[in-house]
């Protein structure tokens, strides 16, 4: 069983949070102002107070004065919120928390705030003003809020988005890696189990197809964990280790058409000609008079086509369970696209899609 990669989590992704200077730039001096010009708070008919006096623009100072500290208080209790209520765990406590909060915040400084004003002006307090403007403000400072809760929510999404964007991205890295390492013990395996028959047999085609199969895995190990290699290098690659069945079998028993040219830039999953041939040989009788021949040819330009005659061995080949479904799942991620297999009673053809 091939070993799985470490799992490496990805960096937490940091809590939403937007700048809201630019807001609050905006928000407060227009808040501020806005209290006393329609509550009529200045009475800018009144002798004194008036545009032209120092009293109508220290109030509009009072009151901008009142906005800053509405919204800044406001701003604080929310962000407090955020730290202790979610509103998918507890919405119904988070909603009464924030309508709490900025009522029981707004309203008693308000009425401080106006009250302060009236005394300063030497003139009774109109509770029916401040009524008003206290209970405008608390609806302006819900609205403000949820305006607030909403720009978290977005951002949040884009962070949750963010987030498993990040882990599909790694955990596919994670099991592109289990398979590509499943690729090395796969042909290390094969490789020894024909060695094994030879030695057996011929022990001096065994040191060649040993001397052989040392060149050949020096490329599954410099090559086989890369998610793409050049077309042309997998083509020279194939036909070494095409040598290797030919010292097993014989060079009359198995034969290969490769194409004679091929596109330019054009990449490869790494060892995927390889596991094809490896395929059609495994699964087909070999022998002197009735040659397995194996074809390679470019279809449409996007795609290899390799393709065999059928014709089913006699007894189970020995196997380790891996190789077109380990394929099949590698171009896929890599490419995009898995594997297209053709096969009637007297064909088998696979098409291994080509990346630019």
């Amino acid at each position: 069983m091939a070993l799985k990669p470490e799992f490496v989590p990805p960096k937490p992704v940091r809590r939403a949070h937007f700048d809201d200077r630019a807001l609050m730039a905006v928000g407060i001096p227009a808040f501020g102002l806005t209290i006393p010009l329609f509550s009529g708070l200045l009475q800018l008919e009144a002798p004194g107070i008036t545009p032209d006096q120092g009293p109508f623009w220290a109030g509009m100072g009072w009151f901008v004065g009142l906005a800053f500290c509405i919204w800044w208080g406001n701003r604080w209790l929310l962000f407090k919120q955020r730290e202790h209520w979610d509103w998918f765990a507890q919405p119904l406590r988070k909603l009464s928390m924030l309508v709490a909060a900025c009522t029981l915040y707004t309203a008693p400084l308000t009425i401080a705030w106006l009250a302060a004003w009236y005394a300063a002006l030497g003139a009774p307090t109109d509770w029916a003003v401040v009524r008003i403007v206290a209970l405008t403000n608390v609806i302006c400072v819900i609205f403000v809020t949820h305006a607030y809760e909403t720009l978290f929510l977005i951002r949040e999404r884009e962070s949750d988005a963010l987030q498993l964007a990040q882990l599909q991205r790694l955990r596919s890295e994670a099991e592109l890696a289990a398979l590509k390492a499943q690729v090395d013990p796969h042909f290390l395996f094969n490789g020894l189990n024909t060695l094994g028959h030879l030695i057996s047999h011929d022990a001096r085609t065994a040191r060649e197809f040993c001397d052989c199969l040392a060149e050949v895995y020096r490329y599954v190990l410099a090559n086989g964990r890369r998610e793409q290699v050049p077309l042309a290098d997998e083509l020279n690659f194939v036909r070494q280790y095409f040598r290797l069945l030919e010292l097993r079998f014989g060079s009359d028993a198995v034969q290969l058409d490769t194409p004679p040219e091929l596109p330019a830039g054009r990449l490869i999953v790494p060892l995927a000609l390889q596991v094809l041939v490896e395929n059609a040989v495994k699964h087909n009788a070999v022998a002197a008079d009735q040659p397995l021949r194996i074809g390679i040819a470019l279809r449409a330009g996007d795609a290899l086509h390799v393709h065999n005659a059928r014709r089913p061995r006699q007894g189970p080949a020995p196997s380790t369970g891996v190789g077109l479904a380990n394929l099949d799942e590698r171009c896929k991620r890599v490419a995009g696209r898995g594997l297209r297999i053709e096969q009637d009673a007297l064909h088998f053809a696979v098409e291994v899609p080509l990346l630019s």
